[in-house]
């Protein structure tokens, strides 16, 4: 079975206090990089949101780039040629598809890219949209 990890899954991995954190920990160990993958744009995503937290739980770029690390060794990154991201777009924008939906959509394309069985995300809402393609796919941890 070949798993696929939302960037809503690979955030919790890295923080403790956060309360996906266990459950999002347990399929990531898990994962092995010969079948499981995540979406390349998944990398700058991860970068972005630790490196803006509030306060204290802010991280510094060095550390996310100890993360990124990690998932790079658990999972196989998947990532979109130029014409499958204008055709991901377009289909979108077809669709109604507005704002920063269109990063979940992009990640989705890049699910069903790789063929995954599963889908593991903590926002089904922000998938279920792209239709049955990646809905049937999709899992919380």
């Amino acid at each position: 079975m070949r798993s696929f990890f939302d960037t809503s899954v690979l955030i919790p991995v890295f923080l403790e206090d956060h309360e996906h954190h266990e459950r999002s920990l347990k399929v990531f160990i898990d994962a092995d990089r010969s079948r499981d993958c995540c979406a390349a744009h998944s990398l700058a995503e991860v970068y972005s949101t630790m490196t803006r937290l509030p306060g204290r739980h802010r991280l510094s770029g060095e550390q996310v780039l100890l993360f990124l690390g990690e998932i790079r060794a658990r999972l196989k990154l998947v990532a979109l040629s130029g014409d499958e991201y204008h055709a991901t777009i377009k289909a979108a924008a077809e669709a109604g598809v507005a704002s920063g939906a269109i990063y979940d959509a992009l990640i989705a394309r890049c699910a069903v890219k790789a063929a995954a069985d599963t889908v593991y995300t903590w926002n089904l809402r922000h998938f279920e949209q792209f239709g049955t393609a990646i809905a049937t796919r999709l899992k919380t941890p």
